[in-house]
């Protein structure tokens, strides 16, 4: 059942957000409970799927979830072999129910240091959810995003084709390019990461002080909630701001004309 506050942010307009979410904290949480770091990846695997389930009644089209950074490989090897052995498994074990639900599931980052069951394991999914139009989830394995601009930037310069647009594509790969309208971390961090820095350039920040696996749907909802409360200018004004600017302008403009021109010379002026 979904919680009031999702049933009220559905009812609002502007659907089609592309929500990204670094999902922090899942080694702390286990930690501070006495597991294992890779126990805490664990319970991060449930708040995955709590907030996938809760995405399209809040109007997100697209989720970019940030499940392993580049810089993750510097990790001790047991828990990185953890994280790989879990995104395996949620990845082929998601493909049925995916299916069923409509939903389209694409991999951004890099693939050549992956193992080869992994990267099947991805094109599987990829290629079985590809007709999925109600969510596209887009999971971020070995990613950075400086290296992802790189990449894209050598692809679109063999392409013959710099500009914006085409640029963008080269950097969706493939997994469907939108900019991100919304950028969530958790675990209290204020920092991208590397996350997404073309994509989301003109993005708003969402900073949660839960750890990952107590992520739920509901705090996906206070999150959309807090952004559709946002008055989003991309560098310009608001309507109503342009407004209030319109007519200071004309009061001042009317009032520096009084004190220029003196009444004796106003008949005269109004002759130009």
């Amino acid at each position: 059942m979904q919680s009031n506050l999702v049933c009220k942010v559905t009812n609002q307009p502007a659907p089609g957000l592309h929500v990204g979410i670094i999902m922090d904290g899942n080694g702390r949480w286990g930690t501070l409970r006495g597991l294992t770091r890779t126990q805490g990846h664990e319970a991060g695997v449930e708040a995955v799927r709590r907030t996938v389930a809760a995405a399209p009644f809040l109007g997100i089209d697209t989720l970019t979830l940030f499940a392993f950074s580049s810089d993750n490989w510097k990790r001790p090897r047991p828990e990185v072999d953890g994280m790989m052995r879990l995104i395996e498994h949620y990845v082929a074990r998601e493909t049925e129910p995916f299916i069923a639900a409509g939903i389209r599931l694409t991999v951004i980052g890099r693939r050549d240091r992956l193992s080869s069951r992994v990267v099947g394991t991805i094109e599987n999914v990829e290629r079985e959810t590809a007709p999925g139009t109600r969510l596209n989830v887009r999971i971020a394995i070995d990613y950075s995003g400086r290296h992802a601009i790189l990449e894209a930037a050598l692809r679109a310069v063999r392409c013959g084709a710099v500009d914006e647009a085409s640029f963008s594509e080269q950097l969706a790969a493939g997994s469907g390019y939108r900019d991100v309208d919304l950028v969530i971390r958790t675990s209290g961090e204020q920092r991208l990461s590397g996350f997404l820095p073309w994509e989301a350039t003109y993005a708003e920040l969402h900073f949660c002080k839960k750890l990952w696996p107590d992520f739920t749907g509901e705090d996906l909802a206070l999150a959309v909630s807090d952004f559709r409360s946002r008055d989003r200018r991309f560098g310009g004004l608001s309507i109503a701001t342009q407004s209030l600017q319109g007519n200071s302008h004309a009061t001042q403009t009317d009032a520096l004309a009084g004190k220029i021109i003196s009444p004796g010379l106003q008949s005269s002026a109004n002759c130009f």
